[in-house]
């Protein structure tokens, strides 16, 4: 019996030293391939030079906006990011209605989440505020006209009378009928934030392929038009918003529900694309114009929701965003609308691009991840009220009639624009982190990661091994180590991936 114990602990010793060896030799290799590198081993980033930190990358000005990056950038750390983030979390701005269940009119929806982060929970009635389920209705002769409008031309100013209550006129620039209040349903957004969800593969692709290639193919290099370019680039830095806030928050280990930064997916879809950023930036100061255009509007409008207090705070913090001196000093015309629709095309060109936007919006009820659905028309329905006001004279029907707008219209476009502002301050806080990781030295930090995962695997495997072989389980033991060559097979397709 004792001989037995001997030997038992004998083989364990053994056993030991293997793992013990094994572990040095997969350090030993890792280290080796690193000698030259600027990683140090447990992903450290060595220090970049202060000098390189110092000049930006995007500079001069935003390509058709009326604004610099760095004013942006700063105006945005500074004035527009704080206030937004605090506007949105407001009773007002944090609910949404939404329809979440509409057929896809394109194609049957077969869409599949991995997630449980793809559902949407809806709010009960007793939570959003009384107030939002009663709509006032606007009769026609509230609507004041201004004469003398020619058809294609964009009014720069609109009537700081104009609001009377909040309307259920249908936005001409979206497919939703937004009177529709049968098939709404409301949603707490601040309980269903925008986050990586695990809705890739064909159906999530097949959106995007149908936004771009039907409905606002890129335009040539050479195209001086700038309404033909403006569809693209709009939708563009909507994409690059959405890439950036699933990438600022994505499921790294499934297994423990851990989150954080995924730079990697950062760079790969927004990062090494310039434009991609550049069109982010014009997305985001084409919605600040449309906001800073209704000012009067939005001062005014009634941000009831039963809670005073609450409601006097959004008001003071809607004021504090829409007049604030620093914004109307540095950049108090984000983008200069009235330089659009000239010419004898400029009313058609308005009207195809409006058939595109909202074939676009269609689109949305295809998404097969209803966060994903519910985001995608919250954020499309914000740039449609962006285009609404800016390009409020839409035809003959509504020519001269005021701006006026739902209350979904505002909160939407108001949690775009904060959605837009989180994106651009993301790019200046970690993008250049981002890119002297992955342009740096790219193969050298994902083998970094790949081999820790391997020696690892290997530790986990060969100590099942040990523990086997102790209790003399020989036919286990003869399983597992044909287990671990099946390990390697496995690491080796991950690392191919």
């Amino acid at each position: 019996m004792v001989k037995k114990e001997i030997e038992k602990k004998s083989y364990g010793s053994r056993w030991v030293k293997v793992v013990v060896v094994l572990v040095a030799v997969f350090v030993a290799i890792a280290m080796s391939s690193r000698t030259s590198s600027n990683i140090a081993f447990f992903g450290a980033i060595d220090r970049a030079c202060p000098c390189s930190r110092s000049t930006p990358k995007y500079s001069g000005m935003v390509e058709d906006c009326c604004c610099d990056y760095e004013t942006v950038d700063h105006l945005n750390e500074e004035v527009l990011n704080p206030s937004l983030q605090e506007l949105v979390k407001t009773p007002f701005f944090r609910y949404f209605k939404a329809k979440l269940w509409c057929d896809c009119p394109f194609w049957p929806d077969d869409g599949m989440c991995k997630l449980r982060d793809c559902s949407v929970c809806e709010c009960p009635e007793s939570e959003f505020p009384e107030s939002f389920k009663k709509p006032y209705r606007l009769s026609l002769n509230d609507l004041v006209c201004q004469e003398g409008k020619p058809q294609a031309a964009v009014d720069r100013t609109l009537d700081s009378k104009a609001f009377r209550g909040w309307t259920e006129i249908d936005n001409p620039w979206t497919n939703d009928d937004e009177t529709d209040n049968g098939e709404m349903t409301y949603v707490n957004l601040q309980l269903n934030p925008e986050r990586y969800t695990g809705y890739t593969g064909p159906s999530a692709r097949r959106i995007w392929d149908a936004v771009y290639s039907e409905n606002c193919p890129k335009y040539p290099s050479q195209e001086s038009c700038q309404e033909k370019k403006i569809l693209y680039k709009l939708i563009s830095g909507l994409h690059s918003s959405i890439s950036i806030h699933i990438a600022s928050d994505y499921l790294l280990d499934e297994a423990t529900n851990s989150w954080g930064q995924n730079l990697t997916l950062l760079y790969d879809r927004v990062l090494q694309y310039p434009d991609r950023v550049s069109n982010l930036y014009f997305t985001f100061l084409f919605v600040l114009r449309a906001v800073t255009k209704a000012a009067d509007y939005l001062e005014q409008a009634e941000y009831d929701t039963g809670n005073l207090n609450e409601d006097l705070k959004t008001q003071s913090l809607m004021k504090q965003l829409l007049y604030n001196p620093k914004l109307q000093a540095a950049c108090p015309v984000p983008f200069d609308e009235a330089k659009l629709w000239k010419g004898q095309s400029g009313p058609e060109l308005k009207q195809n691009i409006q058939q595109q936007f909202r074939n676009i919006s269609a689109l949305m009820d295809c998404v097969g991840c209803e966060k994903c659905r519910l985001w995608g028309k919250l954020q499309v329905l914000g740039l449609g009220t962006a285009l609404k006001i800016l390009f409020s004279d839409d035809g003959q029907e509504n020519l001269g009639h005021i701006l006026q707008l739902q209350r979904n219209e505002v909160i939407a476009l108001m949690n775009l624009l904060n959605r837009l502002s989180e994106s651009v301050e993301l790019v200046r806080e970690i993008g250049p982190t981002a890119e002297r990781i992955i342009e740096g030295h790219p193969s050298r930090y994902n083998t970094l990661i790949k081999s820790w995962k391997r020696i690892l695997s290997y530790v986990e495997a060969i100590h099942i091994i040990v523990k086997t072989r102790l209790i003399g389980n020989h036919a286990l033991w003869f399983g597992n180590f044909l287990n671990i060559t099946k390990l390697e097979k496995n690491i080796e397709k991950t690392d191919q991936k």
